[in-house]
């Protein structure tokens, strides 16, 4: 963590989440993350599924061959991962979503 961090030390992650706000209000609320520890990074999540990521990296011009993909939770969670410069922050996207367990073949019986 940095020492003596102010606010204004987090000016930059805060102006790109106002302007975001302004360019794309009318997208998916994200959860929205901003610390100290990471003082240039504005990290948008979202749990829902990923019609709200792709949604973020559709409106934010991210290649889909830039999306990181993994899972955790014993393979039970997808997890999507993106970033791109913006306004200054450096701009996270993340998502999860489960995965489906699979069909028993030839049905339960």
């Amino acid at each position: 963590m940095s020492e003596g961090l102010t606010l204004d030390g987090l000016s930059v992650p805060l102006r790109a989440l106002r302007l975001l706000a302004v360019d794309f209000g009318h997208l998916p609320a994200p959860v929205v993350d901003v610390t100290g520890i990471f003082p240039d990074r504005l990290k948008l999540s979202f749990h829902d599924g990923l019609y709200e990521f792709e949604s973020w990296r559709d409106a934010l011009n991210i290649a889909p061959d830039t999306v990181a993909y993994g899972t955790q939770g014993g393979g039970c969670t997808r997890v999507l991962k993106a970033s791109v410069e913006y306004a200054g922050a450096t701009l996270e996207l993340v998502a999860f979503a489960e995965i489906p367990a699979p069909e028993l073949v030839g049905g339960a019986g």
